[in-house]
């Protein structure tokens, strides 16, 4: 057996091509940036109001006081929309502008609403009464001050998000490169496999395939489900293999018939293939028989994961991902970092992921508790999990109060990337 870490080293190395595609803005949720993208504009467009209030000339109050005020005629009312207003203006003029309205040329800052005095009354008023220095750019928006046009919007490899879909939009980009999702096709295996809800104690429900078929939107790929391969279906597998190098597809997972007993048939077929970078078995619980390989030449790999579906899903969040990760180009996904809650002991030489909940304290620091339960078998505490916690190999006792690092079980940890 290999350590995780080394099995994360030959998957990465082991690279397949996933070609780019270029998409309208509003259909890349989730997405990945093939490219950096530059802003095409300033934002904002121009100089605009902040506040709804009266926009006059700074210089116009440079002497003004208590004892001695001026009147600014009110020459007209700028609302959000109204073209720009360039005509040359006269002292001691004002206009009423509205938030999100652009400067009028010859104008420089804004005195809000609230702090208005109207003349002669504010029902029908026909001058502001300003008896104070007014400073210059007060309450503006300046042009391009928050993005300003060639500046990086998003870096390539970011998963898109809403708020990236919001910025794209606003700053006038309607298509973007993204890269292409990942083709995968997946086979369940083994006579106990069974699709029906009413079975006998003798057979096993399939929800491996109907688990990573619901993580598709959030982990950036496209599923198919490629059946259920029986105890005897060496051959078919086989057949299924050689249609693959020729077909879309880029990544096979299968689940089960990867360990060492007689039908356990993924590793023989797969051995028979070239192959230009192959592993099986990784020191790590659960999911110990593991199996990775790519095809030599082929820009196709095949996951043969562990048939027990805590296994399967430890195994597709902590080598699936990754290697998604790898060939997308995203940006190496970072734990969250917390309090152990409990002490867990382990056996040293092993990587474990074990069904772990998360939650902060009152004091707002990050705690983990390792639940009961982590045989492979439990789903009860896999319901419970809200985050699978990694202990990494080389230590053996993780006592209360060690710092761990968590992942998220069901998505990658996007926010944090």
């Amino acid at each position: 057996m290999i350590s995780y870490k080394h099995s994360i080293n030959i998957i990465k190395k082991s690279r397949i091509n996933i070609e780019n595609e270029i998409l309208k803005t509003t259909n890349c949720l989730n997405r990945v940036t093939a490219n950096d993208i530059l802003s095409k504009v300033n934002n904002p467009a121009a100089d605009n109001a902040a506040f709804d209030g009266y926009v006059i000339n700074s210089k116009d109050t440079k002497y003004l006081n208590k004892r001695k005020k001026k009147l600014f005629k009110i020459v007209g009312t700028i609302a959000a929309g109204d073209k720009t207003i360039n005509k040359k203006s006269k002292s001691f003029q004002t206009y009423e502008i509205m938030t999100g309205s652009i400067i009028p040329k010859g104008f420089d800052t804004i005195i809000p609403i609230e702090q208005i005095v109207f003349f002669p009354d504010k029902k029908k008023p026909k001058y502001i009464l300003i008896d104070k220095k007014i400073k210059k750019y007060q309450h503006i928006r300046f042009k391009g001050s928050d993005y300003k046009k060639n500046d990086l919007l998003i870096k390539k490899g970011t998963i898109l998000q809403p708020a990236h879909i919001l910025a794209l939009k606003s700053l006038g980009i309607s298509y973007i490169k993204v890269k292409k999702k990942p083709n995968i096709l997946f086979f369940s295996t083994g006579n106990e496999i069974s699709d029906q809800a009413k079975i006998p104690n003798w057979k096993v429900r399939n929800s491996n395939s109907y688990y990573l078929e619901s993580l598709a939107n959030n982990f950036l790929f496209n599923f198919k489900n490629g059946g259920i391969l029986r105890d005897n279906h060496q051959n078919k597998f086989q057949k299924e293999i050689l249609k693959i190098f020729s077909s879309k597809f880029d990544i096979i997972i299968t689940s089960g018939a990867v360990s060492a007993g007689k039908f356990d048939f993924v590793p023989s077929i797969i051995k028979k293939h070239k192959l230009s970078k192959y592993f099986k078995g990784v020191a790590i619980r659960p999911g110990k028989p593991i199996l990775f390989a790519k095809f030599k030449g082929k820009h196709k790999v095949i996951f043969g994961l562990p048939g027990n579906p805590i296994s399967s899903a430890a195994c597709f969040r902590f080598f699936v991902y990754p290697y998604l990760q790898e060939v997308l180009g995203i940006t190496e996904e970072k734990p969250l970092k917390a309090i152990l809650k409990n002490t867990f002991i382990k056996k040293i030489n092993f990587t474990r992921f074990v069904k772990s909940k998360i939650n902060t304290t009152k004091n707002g620091k990050i705690e983990t508790e390792i639940l009961k339960g982590q045989e492979s078998f439990r789903i009860h505490s896999f319901v419970k999990s809200n985050v699978w916690t990694l202990l990494p190999s080389g230590k053996s006792k993780f006592k209360k109060g060690d710092i761990v690092e968590c992942y998220l079980p069901n998505h990658p940890q996007k926010i944090l990337t």
